[in-house]
């Protein structure tokens, strides 16, 4: 099988999904351009600002993608590459592409507000707040992870206090990116400067960011960094959007986009063949390939994390309803390309390594396969190689950090969500819950809640995540699952991808539950961490369970 084969045979059915079952969507939710939106009619200048399509569409892209399109299909390629890719491709399409646009949809006809305010106008208030519960915490686990890893890429010094310069280099541009898109912000919507101009300016910006980084790295400790993450996600989380979020995440998807490029040109100068199975088994090594495959391979054909972005930042910045598509259905079948391009990478790692290859931190194999099939269009000198290598691993990085703000931003919305009552705001509510309701308070708060469990025990739940993620996305399509029944519009195509995803995160999290349950009993092996992985999916699968129940009947109702 020719790796190209798989290139643009994936990429052609992404687009064909886009065009036809996109624009099939759009009809049969009303997707109606005349409205005006919650970006335009509740505008403040901090969260609620319009944005040019371009500039939203860098935004939500670069939120959502991080490492997880990276990650996932090559850590479940085991299972061989043909099931990676179905899924993917149909996941793609008809799960997550339908998950992203109906999430940002539903929150636009809710004055941009989160999942959790569109499950308590459709659903009811204590459904809203066990899962505004749920996604808190899920969302303090993204923070945790994401300042951990970011952290870990800054870190100037290893173990044995020997410097790391390509750490000390993607500090430092990515210092300077922040400056640089902090310009770029005050000269589109202060100084109303064309778009197209500062575009241009801004990417010459950032390839000269990225020179100085490489002759002028920072080496600080790794638990430094960590400080000054905080610091740094608690004033780019309260900061108007313009100003530093729009920009910057505007800015960092040219990195993603010119990676992906420089993959495609990789692959197609290399045109590798691939030696890996097409399929391995159903079980491989204990690990089956349901539920595991649908629980590893997330953001590269659905994720949960991605709702959160679509109902909370994204939303309160559309300018139009007919963007929605572009940004909410369009940004997910690119990450599910990126995906498909990181399943040839280990794909091509396996041709050389075997199944030795599978033993190798993803983010490596990515870096160094697509560096290596450079290698074949003229960049095979050794120091063009380090210069690839570098710069993808930069690539990687700069999403893990603009996800990073991101959930922080969303996990305040979210803290300040959970004291409101139907029909209240953060200017209306009273008594102590007008504090915990401020924006300040609640970002100190989920800042340092983040970090703490950022310099704790996140790793210990971290196995957890994939299906606590997963049933996010379930919930989140049961929610606009509810809405569309109750406004009278079609919701059976998220009947089944709705159900599909509960059946796999239940189904994973029971395993979960078995699985510390035996080592309890067993006595043997880290108890801590095994009886807070049992209690924690033992909680899930519940809360799951409730909702599903509260859901029914508004799903069976015959009312509209």
């Amino acid at each position: 099988m020719s790796a190209l084969l798989i290139l643009f045979g994936g990429f052609a059915c992404l687009f064909l999904g886009y065009v036809t079952y996109g624009s099939w969507l759009s009809k049969q939710w009303g997707v109606d351009n005349s409205k005006p939106t919650p970006a335009h009619t509740m505008q403040d200048g901090v969260d609620y600002v319009p944005a040019k399509a371009p500039v939203l569409l860098g935004h939500h892209f670069s939120s959502i993608a991080g490492a997880g399109p990276i990650n996932g299909p090559i850590q479940a390629a085991f299972f061989g590459w043909l099931p990676c890719l179905l899924w993917i491709i149909i996941g793609g399409i008809f799960f997550g592409a339908v998950h992203d646009y109906g999430a940002l949809f539903a929150s636009i006809r809710h004055k941009g507000a989160s999942i959790g305010q569109i499950i308590s106008e459709n659903i009811g208030v204590r459904a809203k707040r066990l899962f505004i519960v749920f996604s808190y915490l899920t969302l303090l686990l993204v923070i945790a992870a994401f300042a951990s890893i970011v952290a870990g890429t800054f870190n100037g010094f290893n173990a044995a206090g020997q410097i790391i310069e390509a750490n000390g280099s993607t500090a430092t541009i990515s210092i300077l990116f922040i400056a640089a898109a902090v310009v770029f912000g005050f000269c589109v919507y202060r100084k109303n400067l064309p778009l197209s101009v500062c575009t241009v300016v801004g990417i010459l910006v950032l390839v000269g960011c990225i020179a100085a980084g490489l002759a002028f790295p920072i080496y600080i400790p790794g638990k430094t960094w960590m400080w000054i993450l905080g610091v740094y996600i608690l004033v780019a989380s309260v900061t108007p959007v313009w100003i530093l979020l729009q920009p910057r995440d505007y800015l960092s998807s040219f990195l993603l986009y010119a990676m992906m490029i420089a993959a495609v040109v990789g692959i197609i100068g290399a045109a590798p063949t691939v030696t890996m199975p097409a399929f391995i088994g159903f079980e491989v090594n204990g690990q089956y390939l349901f539920p595991v495959l649908f629980v590893t391979i997330a953001c590269g054909a659905i994720s949960g994390f991605h709702s959160l972005v679509s109902s909370g930042t994204t939303a309160k910045q559309l300018s139009c309803e007919k963007d929605a598509k572009l940004i909410g259905y369009g940004s997910m079948l690119v990450e599910c390309a990126l995906a498909i391009v990181s399943l040839i990478t280990i794909c091509y790692i396996f041709g050389q390594k075997g199944p030795d290859a599978f033993k190798i931190p993803p983010t490596a194999v990515f870096a160094s396969g697509i560096a290596q099939m450079l290698g074949s269009v003229g960049f095979d000198s050794p120091e063009a190689q380090k210069t690839a290598y570098g710069l993808l691993i930069l690539s990687v990085s700069a999403f893990c950090l603009t996800s990073l703000d991101t959930a922080t931003r969303l996990a305040r919305y979210m803290f300040q969500e959970f004291w409101l009552n139907p029909g209240e705001t953060p200017e209306t509510v009273t008594g102590f819950r007008k504090t915990l309701c401020n924006k300040y308070v609640a970002t100190v708060i989920t800042v340092f809640l983040g970090l703490a469990f950022g310099m704790g025990g996140w790793a210990k739940v971290w196995p957890l995540f994939g299906a606590s993620n997963q049933l996010l996305a379930g919930l989140a399509l049961l929610a606009v699952a509810a809405w569309l029944k109750n406004a009278a519009r079609n919701h059976k195509m998220l009947i089944f991808p709705m159900v599909f995803m509960l059946l796999v995160t239940l189904t994973s999290l029971f395993l979960s539950f078995k699985a510390k349950v035996g080592v309890i009993m067993a006595g043997q092996g880290d108890m801590t961490t095994a009886w807070m992985q049992a209690g924690l999916a033992a909680v899930l699968f519940i809360l799951a369970l409730f909702l599903v129940r509260e859901a029914l009947p508004v799903l069976r109702s015959k009312k509209a």
